[in-house]
């Protein structure tokens, strides 16, 4: 029998959605966080890196 019949135009449009829905995913996931969740972050790895440092054993220069 016959196949079906598509509008070029719409399934053009439709692509076009499809493909700005899926950029704007990625951009939600590389961009989405909140500023106080980027600062909280920062102030955790900071505490981290001063923790790390404060245990960390100095090597005294040699004698010469």
């Amino acid at each position: 029998m016959a196949a079906d019949v598509i509008n070029l135009r719409q399934a053009r449009k439709q692509k076009a959605r499809s493909d700005k829905e899926r950029k704007a995913a990625e951009n939600r996931a590389h961009f989405g966080r909140p500023k106080h969740e980027k600062q909280v972050t920062e102030a955790l790895k900071a505490k981290l890196d001063k923790t790390l440092d404060q245990g960390r054993l100095e090597k005294t220069p040699p004698n010469e």
